[in-house]
C-alpha cells in the first residue's frame, strides 16, 4: 500500500501492479500525485481492468502533462483512432483486419522488437509511455522493460567515468534500418534528421542517473561510428541482463505506465499474420531535449 494505492511490486528492483482503480472516471488530484509518485519509484506500473475508450484513456493521460503528437516523422497508415494524438501500437489496418504480408506499416513496426526509448529521437524526448490492450493474442506478444537506473547503478566505475559525458544522435531512421527497412521518401529522410541526446541522465524528480539507451541511437559525438555503435551494443547487452527486466504478459484491458527517461522496452513476438493485436498509446511529452538537462 503506498498512500491510497494498492501497490504491490512485480520485480525485485523495479514495476509494480496498482489494483482497484477505475480511469474511465476523473481521479482527485491528490490521487494523480499518488500515482505520479508510484511512477517515481517503480518506473513501470501496470494497472489491470481499466475498460477505457480512446478519449478515456486520452483524458487520462493527459492530467500527467501535454501529450505528445502521434507522429514519427515517417508516413503511416491512416488513424483508425478516435484522437489523433494517439499511436496504433496494432497489427491491423484502417479497416480492422490484420495487415497483409509485406505492408509497408507491418515492416515499419518490426523496429518495436528493438530495445528503445519511445521518442528519443524527438529533439524532447517522451515522458510517461501509457499503452491500453484492447485485444490481446492467445500467445506472445509480451512486453519487456529494463530499468536503466539499476543498470546505471551496476556499471563499473570505469565505464561510468567514460560514458556520463557523451552525447548520442537519435534518429528513427536508425533503428528501422536496424531491422532492414528502409523504404524512406527523401522528406521522410529529412524528417528523421538526428536529435543530440545524453547519454547519461539525471531524473529531474528523483535525482537518480540512469543510462540513456535506444535503438534510435546511430552515433556518439567525436567517435567513430563502428567505435560508438560497439560501445552502445555493450552497454545495451549489460543494461538488459535478465536482472534488469521485467517481463510483462498482457491480458485485455491492462493499462500499463512506464517512464521512458527510466527503462527501455521491446515488443515480443506473436503470430501476427493470424492473431489481431490491438494495443493503444497515449505519451506524455517531455519538457526539453537531454542535451539541456544538468547532470
Amino acid at each position: 500500500m503506498t498512500g491510497h494505492l494498492r501497490v504491490a511490486p512485480l520485480h525485485p528492483i523495479f514495476g509494480a501492479r496498482i489494483d482497484g482503480l477505475d480511469l474511465a472516471a476523473p481521479l482527485p488530484d491528490g490521487l494523480i500525485t499518488e500515482i505520479e509518485a508510484a511512477i517515481d519509484r517503480f518506473a513501470v506500473l501496470v494497472i489491470p481492468g481499466q475498460h477505457l475508450d480512446d478519449h478515456q484513456q486520452f483524458a487520462f493521460a493527459s492530467r500527467f502533462g501535454p501529450i505528445e503528437g502521434a507522429t514519427s516523422g515517417v508516413k503511416q497508415r491512416g488513424n483508425r483512432l478516435a484522437i489523433k494524438e494517439m499511436n496504433d501500437i496494432s497489427n491491423l489496418g484502417e479497416d480492422g483486419n490484420i495487415l497483409p504480408a509485406g505492408d509497408r506499416n507491418r515492416m515499419y513496426a518490426l523496429g518495436n522488437l528493438l530495445w528503445h526509448s519511445d521518442s528519443s529521437f524527438k529533439p524532447a524526448p517522451a515522458k510517461y509511455s501509457m499503452l491500453h490492450a484492447r485485444v490481446i493474442p492467445p500467445e506472445g506478444g509480451d512486453t519487456e522493460f529494463a530499468d536503466m537506473r539499476a543498470a546505471w547503478d551496476e556499471l563499473p566505475a570505469k565505464m561510468k567515468e567514460t560514458v556520463k559525458d557523451l552525447i548520442c544522435d537519435h534518429s528513427i531512421i536508425t533503428s528501422r534500418r536496424k531491422v532492414g527497412f528502409d523504404e524512406f521518401t527523401q522528406d521522410e529522410l529529412t524528417r528523421g534528421a538526428p536529435s543530440p541526446q545524453r547519454l547519461v541522465r539525471r531524473h529531474e524528480r528523483t535525482g537518480r542517473l540512469s543510462l540513456f539507451l535506444s535503438a534510435h541511437i546511430g552515433g556518439i559525438h567525436g567517435w567513430p561510428v563502428p567505435e560508438a555503435l560497439a560501445l552502445i551494443n555493450e552497454l545495451t547487452e549489460f543494461a538488459t541482463q535478465r536482472k534488469f527486466v521485467y517481463q510483462h504478459t498482457w491480458s485485455a484491458h491492462d493499462l500499463v505506465i512506464w517512464d521512458n527517461r527510466s527503462t527501455m522496452h521491446r515488443a515480443r513476438r506473436f503470430d501476427s499474420h493470424l492473431y489481431p493485436r490491438d494495443l493503444r498509446r497515449v505519451t506524455v511529452r517531455g519538457s526539453r531535449s537531454t542535451v539541456d538537462e544538468p547532470l
